[in-house]
């Protein structure tokens, strides 16, 4: 059977609250109608796309944490249109998302595109492999221009995903998009500068 995210995120504490705020009636049946548990081929770029990722796990006492995610374009590779996988290279040797998803292995991610207000969100069961576990996993999520050294894994089921309002994303570039956007203006810039030069250079002459 078919389902979408907020089969998952509509729990009964939820409904409540809805109802509560009198917007219940904008959610019945609003999930069945938006079945997302396979990503399509736009979901498929809009990842490959991604330097970064938000990622939610839940601890044995119940406390959430939200770690960020980060590595070259395309890290977070989809392996088929259920599944997504990525190397989880050291860092701080903490292991709080690692510990919390041995004990529960279900996570939410959340995809930005800054520059684009949009918001992917992903509901998945996250499995931990060793890094030699699976030979042509490993060649997939590994790469080797990358400086880090890749301590396991991480194989990710999804169960649904869907689509943010981009009302209250703020709009923000990162080094490479920002070059870009002035690299026209650094080529007029630099074409003015000759041109000035020129100017100068032919005043002084009819000067001497």
């Amino acid at each position: 059977m078919s389902y979408g995210f907020l089969d998952i995120a509509s729990t009964p504490s939820v409904r409540a609250v809805q109802a509560e705020m009198g917007v219940d009636h904008m959610w019945t049946d609003f999930a069945g109608d938006r079945a997302m548990d396979r990503f399509t081929a736009g979901e498929q770029a809009f990842i490959a796309s991604r330097d970064s990722f938000y990622m939610a796990t839940v601890s044995e006492s119940g406390w959430p944490y939200v770690q960020h995610r980060g590595g070259p374009e395309g890290f977070l590779k989809v392996v088929d249109d259920r599944t997504l996988a990525f190397a989880d290279y050291r860092g701080n040797r903490q292991y709080i998302s690692t510990g919390n998803l041995a004990a529960n292995d279900r996570a939410c991610l959340f995809l930005m595109d800054y520059p684009h207000r949009a918001r992917l969100k992903i509901y998945a069961h996250v499995e931990k492999l060793a890094v030699d576990a699976d030979p042509a996993l490993a060649e997939l999520v590994t790469d080797k221009n990358y400086r880090g050294r890749a301590e396991r894994i991480f194989r990710l089921r999804l169960e649904a995903f869907d689509w943010n309002c981009p009302q209250h994303i703020t709009p923000r570039f990162n080094e490479r998009e920002v070059a870009e956007a002035v690299r026209p203006l650094q080529e007029r810039l630099r074409q003015l500068e000759a041109e000035n030069a020129e100017l100068r250079a032919s005043a002084a002459g009819g000067t001497a």
